[in-house]
């Protein structure tokens, strides 16, 4: 299986990565751990147009929040393995009381976490500032995946998808 990397940069990276993402529900969280090690968690995703920014709602006492504090650097990664599209992303991530954001990304399913509804003194905004990230995508249906796998299998070189890297 051969793939090229394509470099995006830009307004064509935002608008690539946004696309790929758009309707991935969840995504998981990286974070940098005191010890050093990595500590990871499913985020729900924000409906809203990607411009470089990730949102997500979290609590103050929450061990990420704290994390974040310590070392901003993250890793965000979005995974639809259905129609094989998966993004990792990296940036500097912050948590903020902002109150105006929080009314704008609230729904009503955050009340499973947050029961007392967007007033919740414990709610936060969690900002990431996206700087680079990859993305990997196999722009074939599931037939024609399945085909290129055997293929690849039996020692063809074959094209399985698009993989670029992006810069903002």
């Amino acid at each position: 299986m051969s793939a090229e990397v394509t470099e995006l940069r830009g307004r064509e990276g935002l608008e690539r990565i946004g696309e790929l993402i758009a309707d991935i529900r969840f995504a998981m969280l990286t974070t940098v751990a005191a010890d050093g090690s990595l500590d990871s968690r499913p985020m729900a995703t924000q409906k809203a147009q990607f411009d470089g920014t990730l949102w997500f709602l979290t609590s103050s006492d929450s061990r990420k929040a704290s994390e974040i504090a310590e070392n901003a650097q993250v890793c965000v990664a979005y995974a639809d393995p259905d129609d094989a599209k998966y993004v990792s992303l990296k940036g500097r991530a912050n948590v903020s009381e902002d109150r105006a954001k929080i009314h704008e990304l609230w729904s009503p399913a955050y009340k499973a976490w947050f029961p007392e509804g967007e007033d919740d003194s414990q709610i936060r905004v969690l900002r990431v500032d996206v700087t680079e990230g990859e993305f990997w995508d196999a722009t074939d249906g599931k037939v024609v995946r399945s085909v290129k796998y055997l293929a690849a299998a039996a020692g063809a070189s074959v094209k399985m998808g698009e993989h670029g890297s992006v810069s903002l």
